[in-house]
């Protein structure tokens, strides 16, 4: 399985527009699209997590039951074009959907990593205040294949 984002390519940077207005962006969602998934695939989640020392695995993106016949989230689809039937849970911000990059000053590059899992059931039944590990832990034995992408932002 493969992820890519027509915005950014692996390991390079966020541009501007995906980061959060106290960065100086805009805070849309960034556009991501997958191939190659495994057979059997009955719905997608994506998670998108900060990993630095400083960020502590911040959840910048949380989102369930994506159908299985969707093979891409548009740009901006956060809040606003979401496929039907998909969930965006709260990120570390506090908020439902999208949440980009606001990597503190001085603290260099962070990661931010957006992993999609193909899952084995249509459905997760979770609540919007679900955490990064309840995330985790509600894919446990479902995940069929999965792969990620990673941009960088700092400032």
């Amino acid at each position: 399985m493969e992820i890519s984002s027509a915005a950014f390519k692996d390991g390079e940077k966020i541009p501007i527009q995906y980061v959060m207005p106290g960065a100086g962006g805009e805070n849309i969602s960034v556009p991501l699209s997958w191939k190659n998934v495994p057979s059997g695939t009955k719905s997608f989640a994506l998670s998108v997590v900060d990993p630095h020392p400083v960020a502590q695995n911040w959840v910048h993106w949380l989102v369930i039951n994506i159908p299985s016949h969707v093979a891409s989230l548009e740009e901006g689809a956060s809040r606003k074009k979401m496929p039907p039937g998909s969930v965006e849970l709260k990120n570390s911000f506090g908020d439902v959907g999208y949440g980009g990059p606001q990597p503190p000053k001085g603290t260099g590059d962070h990661p931010y990593v957006f992993t999609l899992y193909a899952l084995s059931v249509e459905k997760l039944d979770l609540g919007a205040n679900t955490s990064l590990s309840t995330f985790k832990k509600a894919l446990e034995g479902k995940i069929l294949g999965s792969a990620t992408i990673t941009g960088k932002y700092g400032r």
